[in-house]
């Protein structure tokens, strides 16, 4: 297979578009001193801009092979401060034990899984910018009255953003989906405690989310007046409660 085409088990589109190109290298906000980590390089578009800022190291974390010999080896030689390694990023993210800056246009289908290892790894990125499907970045930003299931999950843990949408012919091969850049800046260190009670909380409000906030409660015994206590109508939906009163509710029913 030609090096040129994407390999579809890989699910790959690479972004041809040069302005977004540059608007995502520029959102890294990159320093002199800055460890870039991309995923999945590709044809090194990105690479190549994000080079242009002279971070102290770039590491391109590319699973196909075929592109790594055809496109990225001869980058090395360039830049010295770039290094190709090849393997799954989702295996080599958790054992980052350095400060970086993450950055990538990722196949659609890992999302969910690169998000849950972000949520649970120990050395979270100081910013993480991400080229995801158009429909799941609306969703991860969304604020009451849409909170969803996604956005609790993440926002726990991160500030999001929408940079800025992508349409789909701005890839190649074109996926059947438009785009949206992302940025996301890592919050405090939460104690294990808070963090367990905070996402059960978050599964028990949003296992039937078409449901009263009071109904779905009931399973950890709460009762109108323990909502009244914090100043939630029972009546409420789950969608309609911000971060913070989730947070509120995971530490009164969590003690």
């Amino acid at each position: 297979m030609s090096a040129n085409r994407a390999k579809k088990s890989l699910g790959q589109s690479f972004l041809k578009d040069h302005k977004v190109l540059e608007r995502i290298a520029e959102v890294l906000d990159i320093k002199n001193d800055d460890v870039v980590v991309e995923i999945g390089p590709g044809h090194g578009e990105l690479t190549r801009r994000i080079l242009k800022y002279f971070p102290s190291k770039l590491i391109a974390i590319e699973k196909d092979d075929e592109l790594i010999e055809a496109f990225l080896r001869e980058l090395t030689g360039e830049y010295p401060n770039l290094k190709v390694v090849q393997a799954d990023a989702l295996r080599e993210i958790p054992q980052i034990d350095y400060p970086y800056k993450l950055v990538g246009n990722i196949p659609y289908y890992i999302t969910g899984h690169l998000l849950r290892i972000l949520q649970e790894t120990t050395h979270k990125p100081s910013v993480i910018v991400l080229t995801l499907q158009k429909e799941v970045a609306n969703r991860l930003c969304a604020e009451p009255p849409k909170m969803n299931l996604l956005a609790a999950a993440v926002q726990f843990w991160a500030k999001p953003e929408i940079v800025r949408h992508i349409s789909r012919k701005s890839f190649r091969p074109a996926p059947k989906v438009d785009s949206a850049v992302i940025k996301m800046v890592p919050l405090g260190n939460q104690r294990a405690k808070e963090i367990d009670a905070y996402y059960r909380i978050v599964k028990v409000l949003f296992k039937q989310p078409r449901k009263t906030i009071l109904n779905n409660l009931r399973s950890v015994g709460a009762t109108p007046e323990q909502l009244a206590k914090l100043g939630l109508d029972p009546k409420l939906r789950p969608q309609n409660l911000s971060i913070e009163q989730i947070k509120e509710l995971a530490g009164l029913f969590t003690q």
